[in-house]
């Protein structure tokens, strides 16, 4: 990966079935285009992503992949959360790859777009640059034109712009007009062809027999090895707490040190709305497989994040998948080609022995910069839906309680899914307590779900060492901590009070281990910051008996929301579930008429409220206090100042904020 740095997410988002229309635009009805505006960022970001790299490239492609506008996608977000909004809608697109020529030109058979009313944000761009610019801040809407107005109205409330850009037409073609001429004008029978039949050879690698493979002859060269070391100085670098929904934190146990495998959290609600309901998800992959053998790679990367899915204790057959793929520049050589040949084919099996589908996904062809190439990859993602009780944290519970290994019992996909089923059977029972999908053998995961609450191990078992640390060609093998002892699984030892893990012969105290694993990635991601100077001793030893100025039952909380603000929802909430009553109110800055409304609002707003909540959020570049800039420089507006006075210092109110607020 030194050719090119890989950097990968993932995210899921939910919306109730009911709030969904499914419907084919029919004549007569818009287009309207909802968000940022356009401009030559962007252009060609599709197609350099397969380009391969140079030293110049930076100087002379940069401005092809857009620089995304987060606040604008939030407020796209908020809009779409509304159902009277999105009932509305019969179809939309997003302005991904091909920009308008795409997004509008995918939503129906007969299109006349006028690209004079694509707004842009700065003069100068021509026809076929409106057309092709890509940005991920702006949706292409279908909506009846009756409710066009009603749909741009919704979307000016929550500081978007929105305005119409195309018709539906009767006749199957996609026409688009500049400056009064047609500029193109496409049969969507051509265009449903997606151009001509292309050809190539591919030389694929003769395939390797399965087998497992032993990584480590030790406990501590495991625990120090690069593909088992502690992320934990970079996963702290995210905020797993954003949206108060997570039910699975980064890293669980006591002392915070087991990593979960999956991504565990429940759908995100309204306030005053409550769920049980919930997702996990997970991915994997196996980059030295990968090189050895792409389709083995794929295949071991499939059954892995399934595997993931399982030890959290959601059921495999309703699990689906998406795949991300990237390899080095292809050029015309046969056995380049064969490379991501292979991995499609080794994901392919593995998604029909396991009966899962993958929804989607993205590849790039471009991992070559000068002589380097990228290793082959292949990452899947897997989910699935879970009740949040139902989610099992991989880091041990008690000392005492059996330790077992659940394997298939023959190299076959049917028995893969045969030892999937009676896990999760034991989990519905109660009775599995802790659970780790093996990927870099049985020693690591015994170390990784001993950190979290410091409860060792000891094996039970008579095997060679070598076993301990041997990988599982398969990926589908899960260990598991259980309250009781289970047939049909192979009993590895009991957790112990003693904080050591002992394998065999090998014995290991978890604090040696875990210092040297955290310590493999300890100068490139800090996991501590000495800091530098005397900690002040704060104490308040006088009391007070002074009673509040304000009587009431229910104190009125107002929440402004400014742009880059994300977590209002999870701010309203907490203030509801207190007992409080939470009013939030977008603050609107299209025009300087949007400004002055948004000021008079929230200043009567502050006089009838007992509370002032701000909540956080994030600026365009994250550039030092962005969003925290404008906050200031709205409350310092007069009439706001005013209200705030007198709710601080003659009402006897209150004032929060959380992040940047």
């Amino acid at each position: 990966y030194a050719a090119k740095r890989l950097e990968c997410g993932a995210v899921v988002g939910a919306a109730p079935s009911y709030n969904v229309r499914r419907e084919c635009p029919a004549a007569g009805d818009v287009v309207v285009l909802l968000g940022g505006r356009t401009g030559r960022d962007g252009i060609g970001g599709a197609t350099s992503s397969s380009k391969s790299h140079n030293m110049k490239s930076l100087a002379t492609m940069a401005s092809e992949v857009q620089k995304g506008n987060a606040p604008e996608e939030r407020k796209i977000q908020r809009l779409f959360r509304d159902p009277a909004v999105t009932r509305l809608i019969k179809r939309c697109n997003d302005f991904g790859a091909g920009g308008v020529s795409v997004a509008i030109g995918e939503l129906a058979d007969g299109l006349k777009i006028d690209l004079d009313a694509v707004r842009k944000k700065y003069d100068g761009l021509d026809g076929t640059e409106l057309a092709i610019s890509e940005s991920q801040e702006r949706m292409a809407v279908v909506v009846a034109a009756e409710d066009a107005d009603k749909f741009i109205e919704y979307a000016e409330k929550e500081n978007l712009e929105a305005y119409r850009v195309a018709v539906v037409t009767e006749e199957a073609r996609m026409v688009m007009s500049w400056k009064g001429q047609t500029i193109a004008n496409l049969s969507r029978d051509f265009l449903n062809t997606n151009g001509a039949d292309k050809h190539t050879t591919v030389e694929v690698a003769e395939k390797q027999p399965n087998t497992d493979k032993v990584l480590y002859g030790n406990l501590r060269e495991m625990a120090a090895d690069l593909r088992t070391a502690s992320r934990r100085g970079l996963v702290e670098r995210f905020d797993g707490s954003i949206g108060a929904g997570s039910v699975l934190m980064p890293f669980g146990g006591k002392t915070q040190k087991t990593p979960a495998q999956s991504m565990a959290a429940l759908l995100p609600t309204l306030p005053g709305q409550r769920t049980e309901q919930g997702s996990v998800m997970s991915w994997a992959l196996e980059p030295d497989i990968m090189s050895e053998d792409p389709y083995k790679g794929a295949k071991y990367a499939v059954y892995n994040s399934m595997a993931k899915l399982v030890a959290a204790g959601a059921d495999y057959k309703a699990a689906y998948l998406t795949l991300q793929e990237f390899f080095e520049r292809l050029r015309n050589e046969t056995t380049r080609w064969g490379k991501p040949f292979a991995a499609l084919l080794g994901s392919m099996d593995a998604q029909l022995e396991l009966d899962a589908a993958a929804i989607g996904g993205k590849d790039s062809m471009s991992g070559s910069f000068l002589d380097k190439d990228v290793p082959p990859t292949l990452i899947s993602f897997a989910i699935a839906p879970i009740n949040g009780g139902d989610v099992i944290s991989p880091e041990f519970k008690e000392a005492g309680h059996p330790v077992y290994l659940f394997s298939a019992t023959e190299p076959t996909a049917k028995a893969v899914k045969e030892m999937w089923e009676n896990f999760h059977a034991l989990c519905q029972k109660g009775i599995v307590k802790a659970a780790w999908a093996v990927e870099n053998g049985l020693a690591e995961a015994v170390m990784k779900m001993s950190f979290g609450n410091e409860i060792g191990f000891a094996s039970e078992i008579d095997w060679k060492d070598s076993a301990w640390f041997t990988q599982f060609y398969n990926g589908a093998s899960i260990v598991a901590e259980l309250t009781e002892d289970v047939d049909g699984a192979t009993k590895l030892g009991t957790t112990t009070v003693s904080a050591v893990i002992k394998l065999g012969n090998e014995e290991a105290t978890i604090a040696e281990l875990c210092a040297i694993n955290e310590g493999v990635l300890e100068g490139i991601y800090a996991t501590n910051a000495p800091a530098k100077g005397e900690t002040p001793v704060f104490s308040y030893d006088k009391g007070t008996t002074s009673a509040p100025a304000i009587k009431c039952a229910r104190p009125k909380v107002l929440i402004p929301v400014f742009p880059g603000t994300n977590c209002e929802y999870d701010s309203a909430k907490a203030m509801e579930n207190a007992g409080a009553e939470a009013d939030i109110v977008v603050i609107r800055n299209l025009s300087a008429d949007d400004v002055a409304r948004s000021v008079e609002t929230v200043a009567s707003k502050i006089a009838e409220s007992q509370m002032i909540f701000i909540p956080g959020g994030f600026s365009g570049g994250d550039e030092p206090d962005g969003s925290a800039k404008f906050i200031t420089s709205f409350f310092r507006n007069p009439a706001v100042k005013e209200q705030v006075t007198k709710l601080l210092e003659q009402r006897d109110g209150l004032m929060l904020g959380i992040c940047n607020g």
